[in-house]
């Protein structure tokens, strides 16, 4: 998720439509490979929230990305296809929250089998990491978040390029070389900086200072990026290039992956800085052991639609199947929005509880994903909802063991909600033969882990830092959720497809940290129950209930309903970020009808998205 909307003017964007063909043809003969044509100055295309047509469509933060998806859409490339090339263009012009360094969660529609697929980047723990990695010996206590998150200690094995050569060798018809191209022209050339980039710059600037290639990179000339400079990465494109000469065994099985361990064991600081800089964990081996996941999505039925999500490790899919399927025992309609909204607010407390206590990665924790998706663990918790009173939360975590009850006692947990950073981000494509892809990418926060890997031109994830830091003291319940040796931390990232009678109907989702699942549980709601269209339902204030006290809202959403929800015991509060006041930077996409695509990126949020399709309707 990425709270980074930027729409830089790119230099030269104009180099995607020249490299389309190279986008798609067969590659040729190394000897015979004709020079990459000549690009001239353009301006990107424009910021528009909303697009309607045919042939493919796209949703991303990045005027760039989704020009370079749909260049790729245009000459008959497919969704996984553009979907793989957008996020590489993400990589040079969304640095901070998109890289090669880090990973994701994949959801794909296969407009041929008609199937839903699970394809799961998830980084991984190194193999010597343990529940007590994070915990300072000589305090008994967590490390500081932000001496934890600044550190090789944060960095979990990248699983973004495995997962693009999963999801191309299933599902593509184009290779990773061909699908670099624009993203290595865009990295060479140039974006023009803006306020935001600038901004995210300053967010970092302490600690880049502190790291001698981060500095170099992002502080050129020891400064922020100047407002209208141009800002090249001919480092990163020097990667790509590599990359897709040599494969994704280059990273995992080869020298850049020394190159990225030597980064994460011997954090490459400024001599002169005081900053504790921990060093890592990580070994060659780590990487040599990594795993794209192919698995099989979550599913839940709600009023008559398919709703397909990401399972655990990721805790999208799970915890807003459960919400729904607690939302399917309630009527709710326009006629009653505050009502509907009040049932929103406290299916979101249950399932939160619940994604506390039993969600982390199912290779090394049991899971009763089953009985969590089941609709009588989901009628038992439903009783728990009193229509015209909130519960006082936090609220316990249900007993997901097939056997239910008509209620069970509301109890208390003080389990705090655990860090997980919101800069994410979050892109939706589909094609002219109706694939659909929706895909979160990440780094963790804004600048990872604040490593730059040495002539490089990519940060390093912290995806470490969204496991639970300290164990649970004696006698707790157990934590599902700590480090341990080849372990992916749990997520919220929640990318999502609907299908109405096995066709997609919807494909959404956002960055935004553990607020991702109440915004795209809100967004179905908005479109479903409250009947909106998708740009309306996308666009509309936003809250947050994850098990806390308080509703964190944006202000919009408290002016209109505060009061009301007040009324019904909902304790609201401005939501703090970052960045503050603004939940999510949601993308999708509705099926209008065979053929007719809508895509739909924010129209304010983080500046706006970028939607466009390959040929708009009249």
């Amino acid at each position: 998720m990425s709270p980074s909307t930027k729409h830089r003017r790119t230099a030269l964007t104009a180099v995607l439509p020249a490299l389309a063909l190279s986008l798609v043809a067969p590659l040729p003969a190394a000897s015979a490979a004709p020079a990459a044509p000549a690009a001239t100055a353009a301006t990107p295309p424009p910021r528009q929230p909303v697009a309607t047509g045919y042939g493919g469509a796209v949703s991303t933060v990045d005027p760039d990305a989704s020009r370079t998806a749909i260049e790729v859409l245009k000459r008959g490339g497919n969704a996984m296809d553009a979907a793989v090339a957008a996020s590489a263009t993400l990589g040079v012009t969304e640095p901070y929250v998109a890289a090669i360094g880090g990973g994701g969660y994949m959801v794909y529609y296969d407009a041929r089998t008609r199937k839903v697929h699970a394809l799961d980047g998830r980084e991984t723990a190194p193999n010597a990491m343990t529940e007590t990695s994070f915990v300072d010996p000589a305090t008994g206590k967590a490390i500081p978040m932000d001496q934890a998150v600044t550190s090789g200690l944060s960095v979990g094995v990248p699983g973004t390029v495995a997962q693009w050569e999963l999801g191309l060798r299933r599902f593509g018809s184009r290779d990773l070389r061909t699908l670099l191209k624009p993203a290595i022209k865009v990295a060479e050339r140039g974006f023009v900086v803006d306020q935001e980039f600038r901004d995210q710059t300053a967010t970092n600037e302490a600690r880049f200072r502190d790291i001698v290639p981060s500095r170099s990179l992002f502080l050129p000339g020891g400064r922020l990026p100047e407002v209208g400079s141009t800002f090249r990465n001919p480092d990163l494109a020097r990667t790509y290039r590599e990359l897709g000469e040599r494969g994704p065994r280059w990273l995992y099985e080869g020298g850049l992956g020394r190159e990225v361990v030597r980064t994460v064991k011997r954090p490459p600081v400024d001599p002169a800085s005081t900053r504790n800089v921990r060093p890592g964990l990580m070994e060659s081996r780590d990487l040599r052991a990594y795993k794209a996941l192919s698995k099989k999505p979550t599913r839940v039925t709600y009023r008559g639609l398919d709703v397909y999500g990401m399972p655990p490790s990721s805790s999208g899919g799970s915890t807003v199947g459960e919400a729904l399927n607690i939302l399917s025992n309630f009527r709710l309609g326009p006629k009653d929005p505050v009502r509907t909204l009040h049932y929103y607010l406290e299916a979101s407390k249950l399932a939160y509880a619940d994604r506390g206590r039993y969600v982390g990665d199912p290779e090394k924790v049991d899971v009763p994903l089953d009985e969590l998706l089941s609709t009588g663990f989901a009628r038992e918790r439903a009783c728990l909802i009193k229509p015209g009173q909130a519960a006082q939360a936090p609220v316990a975590p249900g007993s997901p063991d097939g056997r239910y009850t008509p209620c069970i006692p509301p109890g208390q947990s003080t389990r705090a909600l655990a860090y997980e950073g919101p800069q994410t981000t979050h892109l939706v494509v589909s094609d002219k033969w109706g694939n659909v892809v929706a895909y979160n990418i990440t780094i963790e926060q804004f600048g990872g882990s604040g490593l730059t890997v040495p002539g490089r031109g990519f940060l390093l994830n912290n995806e470490l830092t969204d496991f639970s830091l300290q164990p649970p003291a004696p006698g707790a319940a157990p934590d599902p959720n700590l480090p341990g040796p080849g372990k992916r931390p749990r997520s919220s990232m929640a990318p999502t497809v609907v299908l109405r009678d096995g066709r997609p109907m919807l494909a959404v989702g956002t960055p935004g940290g553990s607020t991702i699942i109440t915004t795209v549980l809100q967004i179905l709601l908005n479109r479903i129950d409250l009947g909106m269209d998708l740009p309306t339902a996308l666009a509309a204030p936003r809250a947050t209930q994850r098990n806390t006290p308080a509703v964190f809202a944006e202000q919009a959403f408290v002016t209109r309903y505060g009061a009301a929800l007040a009324a019904r015991g909902h304790k609201l509060e401005p939501f703090q970020g970052p960045p503050v006041g603004v939940i999510g930077a949601a993308t999708g996409l509705e099926f209008l009808r065979p053929g007719l695509v809508q895509a739909v990126a924010e129209p304010v949020r983080r500046g706006g998205g970028a939607a466009l399709v390959v040929r708009p309707a009249r």
